[in-house]
This record gives structure tokens, C-alpha cells and sequence, in this order.
């Protein structure tokens, strides 16, 4: 799952991105609205957490924005305000959700998770497919009944694969979907992951390689 966390808070936007990486999310941040815009103009995300009270481009016109362009992002809006009133105008802004500051990081994880299960046609919050079981609340993956323990870009892979629901997916889509925009692209970090993973979930092999076009469950 790509997430993009926008706060101007450098201290709790560095430590929520950071928490939701533990999750396996690939996650980037932005530190104001016009970073937002600029980055969402040119990767598209599944989720997007947004502060409302953003300098540059302010909050809730960056929401205003986004729908507008019929974005696919489902869009997590933070305030310092609980206010019921306060919610109530930022769902009318288009925002998915909305979550009150100080807020307890397990349940903004949870909202995120919810937030990305929202696609066409809406996946279960486990999936289960060829024998392998993975819930991603639980960060728990099992075969066969056995638990099989694998690392955060190895599990982020294998959701991707899951999701697609037996459609190839490339290299490239992996590479947005669970790492950074730090990855180098031309890095082989893909096919390495995807060995480790192979050899971690044993025999029969479930992952096919798709010359030339990537790689499917």
C-alpha cells in the first residue's frame, strides 16, 4: 500500500510515516499542501493522510483539489479540532475519514488499512488466495495453516500479489506499491525480494514470473 502523509509537524509527520512503514506501507511524506499537490500529480496513492491546518496550499483546499480531479486516493483527514461540527465540514470536503488530534496510532494504522480495502470491487480485510492466508491487520501470514514470518517488504510484496487477484503485477507497480520514492528504479531490489520470498513460502511454488511483463499469484 502507497500512503502519502502530509503534516506540517516535521516531529509527527516523521514519526507517523515511520510507524506506518513498521506496517509495511510504503509511505512518503509532505511537509505542506503544495508538496502534496506536486506529489500527488504524479503518484498515485491509495491513501493519503492529511492535516487540515497546512501552510503553502492550506488543508482543505488540497482535499478540494484532489476531489475535484476525481482522484482514486481515499483521504484521511487530521485536525486538532474534534468538534462535531469540524467533522461534519471535513467530510463535506470529500475527505473518507476523519480522525481528532492527539490521536491513538493503532487506530489511525486501523483507518488507514480500512481506507485502503476501499477499491473496485472491495477486498476483504484478509485475503486468502492459492492456499496462503494474509491478514494484514494482524501482519500474520500463513500456509497451509503454517505461519510463515517474513519481512516488511516481503509481506508488502505479497499483499500487492494478493490483491491483484491472479492479474500480473509488473516490477514497477511493486516498486510504487511497497517501496518509497527513494527506490532506485533501476535497482534489481524486486527480484531479490521476490527469491527470498519464493524460498520462504516454499513448495509448490504459488509465484509465476511473467517474462518481460512481471510477476502474478
Amino acid at each position: 500500500m502507497r500512503v502519502l502523509v502530509v503534516e506540517d509537524e516535521r516531529v509527527l509527520a516523521d514519526a507517523i510515516a515511520t510507524g506506518l512503514r513498521r506496517e509495511a506501507m510504503a509511505v512518503d511524506v509532505a511537509y505542506d499542501g503544495g508538496g502534496a499537490l506536486e506529489r500527488t500529480s504524479y503518484v498515485d496513492y491509495d491513501v493519503i493522510v492529511l492535516d487540515r491546518d497546512l501552510p503553502v496550499v492550506h488543508g482543505d483546499e488540497v482535499c478540494r483539489r484532489l476531489v475535484e480531479q476525481r482522484t482514486a486516493s481515499r483521504i484521511l483527514m487530521l485536525t486538532a479540532s474534534g468538534d462535531v461540527d469540524d467533522k461534519v465540514e471535513g467530510l463535506g470536503l470529500g475527505a473518507d475519514d476523519y480522525l481528532a488530534k492527539p490521536f491513538v496510532f493503532v487506530e489511525l494504522v486501523a483507518r488507514v488499512r480500512a481506507l485502503g480495502r476501499r477499491s473496485a470491487p472491495a477486498l476483504p480485510p484478509v485475503l486468502d488466495r492459492a492456499g496462503i492466508r494474509l491478514d494484514p491487520g494482524k501482519r500474520l501470514v500463513q500456509r497451509d495453516g503454517k505461519e510463515i514470518v517474513l519481512t516488511k517488504k516481503e509481506f508488502a510484496v505479497l499483499e500487492e500479489l494478493m490483491r491483484a487477484e491472479g492479474a500480473v503485477v509488473s516490477q514497477e507497480d511493486l516498486l510504487d506499491k511497497a517501496w518509497d520514492e527513494n527506490i532506485d528504479p533501476f535497482t534489481n531490489v524486486v527480484r531479490v525480494t521476490m527469491m527470498t520470498l519464493r524460498k520462504k513460502l516454499g513448495e509448490p511454488q504459488v509465484i509465476e514470473t511473467v517474462p518481460g511483463v512481471g510477476y502474478k499469484l
